[in-house]
């Protein structure tokens, strides 16, 4: 299933500051209204400066937080797409000296196609754009009406309107992110659905060293699903004996017949350190024991890694 030679970028990111190998992560639900750019963008950056405040080094977001998730034909309007850049670049001058990854989704128009990517910012750069491989249209989906298929392969794109954060972007999915003073921490991405395939991207990531996942999601409830989301998250870290940081959709979302619930959850190799409350838009903050992710792997001899 796994090609050895299947090449991924991997970005280092320098001065990231964490003590005795301990990643303190957030998965954070901000209050959003769907479609409105400016308010959304707003109130990511209050939760960045929160999260920073409280030592947090990796803060992920949901799916297409910028603009929020249920805009239906509003993602073909160019207002809502401009203003989803514009927000993006308020969000990458915000984290000029924080001392924070941070994680944020936005829909996102290259050579005329859009994409459901999520946007990787540090220290004021964007570091790479990760898109969704796998669209859900089925049952209550129909992402496929308006969003493509991301390329596995990474290539540098330009993004006129961030200036110069804009300039040779690498875009693609088979993106990695590495911290340099770090190198236990490995950071790859699944968007929502990626999670729920039989072999998801974050399985192939984990293979060429990913110690951490990020999961940008907008799973809405029905029932008995957060007892299944739960157990595919904390199983999914177990297999790849990695943390696993799923940040979900909430309140602001629920403007259709769809109900989302804020289900926020952080694992470590099977176990749950965190998780918040359905229907409170709120954040979930633990640290990740990257030393022991990284001893576990090593002792188990049939955890290949093609890096």
């Amino acid at each position: 299933c796994y090609n050895c030679n299947e090449q991924r970028k991997t970005t280092e990111v320098n001065k990231l500051k964490m003590k005795d190998k301990f990643l303190k992560a957030a998965a954070i639900t901000p209050d959003i209204k769907v479609g409105d750019t400016d308010f959304n963008t707003e109130n990511i950056i209050k939760s960045m400066n929160m999260a920073h405040k409280q030592g947090v080094k990796l803060a992920v977001f949901p799916e297409l937080v910028i603009s929020g998730y249920t805009c239906s034909d509003l993602f073909l309007q160019d207002i809502l797409l401009k203003g989803s850049l514009n927000g993006l670049k308020k969000i990458i001058n915000a984290s000029e000296n924080l001392d924070m990854i941070t994680i944020v989704g936005l829909p996102f128009l290259f050579n005329f196609k859009l994409y459901n990517v999520a946007a990787v910012i540090f220290d004021g750069e964007l570091l790479g754009i990760v898109p969704k491989q796998h669209i859900p249209n089925y049952s209550e989906f129909y992402e496929a009406r308006h969003f493509s298929t991301g390329n596995k392969e990474v290539s540098y794109i330009e993004i006129p309107e961030l200036g110069d954060t804009g300039s040779f972007v690498p875009f693609g999915a088979n993106q990695l992110f590495k911290a340099e003073n770090l190198p236990e921490l490995v950071i790859g991405i699944d968007i929502c659905e990626d999670l729920w395939m039989p072999i998801p991207p974050s399985c192939y990531h984990a293979m060429a060293s990913a110690t951490v996942i990020a999961n940008l999601s907008a799973s809405d409830e029905t029932t008995g699903k957060d007892l299944y989301r739960r157990e595919l998250v904390k199983n999914q870290s177990a297999r790849l004996v990695s943390g696993y940081i799923y940040a979900d959709a909430g309140e602001g979302e629920s403007s259709t017949d769809l109900v989302f619930a804020g289900h926020n959850l952080i694992a470590e190799n099977g176990s749950i350190l965190a998780e918040t409350k359905r229907f409170e838009n709120g954040i979930a903050i633990s640290e990740i024991d990257l030393g022991k992710l990284v001893s576990e792997r090593r002792r188990m001899s049939t955890f290949t890694i093609n890096a």
